[in-house]
């Protein structure tokens, strides 16, 4: 399958995050994890926990070394796009390694180092993330071994740095020093969760009723949401029937089934989370219609 072709302007937007995410993480490694004796976890871990046993100025170039055979490994069974933005992410991360160390450090209470370095670095990573690269190689290995053995990425990424957790804690004798840098690595985790998906919770919810074209004008004239009316077929019965598509955010949730159970109470909802709606510039979605155009009825 051929490339996708970015524009010079995708491109250079490209980049400029990944700088953006490169300097946020080396800052929070170097002025608040490093100082107060924490370490992230995968091979940022790894190679920080080498830097203290040999010196932290070979931090930079280990962390390089050590992503190496990853990069090798992404080259080989991931997009090749993948390969460049991690080499790039990873060297600008290096190199922000080296600027940063001449910073001041932070010094206060291990509550502010934990929340504050572990947002920063959180938010770094998911920047790189969110726009096609990665600064661990752990997370390649793990969606490799997720193909042949089938444990879920997060399953692996977890194992993984519970050893290195571990192994920080035993080889310093400091378990006080790798306790902090787990929860640290917590919230960091989910700063990236909330970098890559977003704030904004949004709901997607299948709707069968008896009466779906009443429940479907009831729902667009009372809460303003457009929706897509989608044809089905019951498994048992064999009837033909009509299902109600909509995408909504969490805080009017409440509202939509209060009217759906009132207008049919013996309607069925499916509610599941959504991570993100992708949408191109003439697209239709189910969604409220002063954010975006809703579908028009099927």
């Amino acid at each position: 399958m051929p490339a996708i072709r970015k524009t010079a302007k995708q491109h250079l937007s490209i980049y400029f995050w990944l700088t953006v995410g490169a300097f946020l993480a080396a800052f929070s490694i170097e002025v608040f994890l490093l100082p107060n004796s924490l370490i992230d976890g995968g091979i940022v871990g790894i190679a920080l926990i080498f830097s203290k046993l040999f010196g932290e100025s070979f931090l930079p170039y280990l962390l390089v070394v050590l992503n190496l055979p990853f990069v090798y490994l992404a080259f080989r069974h991931i997009r090749r796009s993948f390969v460049i933005y991690m080499s790039v992410a990873v060297l600008l991360f290096a190199g922000f390694l080296m600027v940063t160390s001449h910073f001041p450090s932070f010094l206060g209470d291990p509550i502010e180092v934990i929340v504050v370095g572990g947002a920063l670095l959180g938010v770094g990573v998911g920047l790189i993330i969110r726009h096609g690269g990665c600064l661990d190689g752990t997370e390649i290995l793990a969606i490799l071994i997720n193909r042949k053995k089938g444990f879920t990425v997060g399953q692996v990424v977890l194992f993984i740095n519970v050893f290195i957790f571990t192994a920080y804690g035993w080889i310093f004798n400091n378990w006080h020093f790798a306790l902090q840098s787990l929860i640290t690595y917590i919230v960091a985790f989910k700063m990236i969760d909330l970098v890559i998906m977003g704030i904004d919770e949004l709901k997607s919810v299948l709707i069968i009723s008896s009466k779906p074209k009443e429940m479907a004008t009831v729902i667009m004239d009372e809460l303003g949401l457009g929706l897509t009316i989608m044809h089905g077929k019951g498994g048992f019965s064999g009837d033909s029937r009509e299902i109600l598509y909509i995408i909504i955010e969490r805080l009017d949730l409440a509202e939509l089934k209060e009217i759906v159970l009132r207008e049919d109470p013996m309607a069925f909802m499916a509610i599941e989370n959504l991570h993100e709606v992708v949408y191109g510039k003439q697209a239709h979605l189910p969604y409220k219609k002063k954010y975006r155009p809703p579908f028009h009825h099927a």
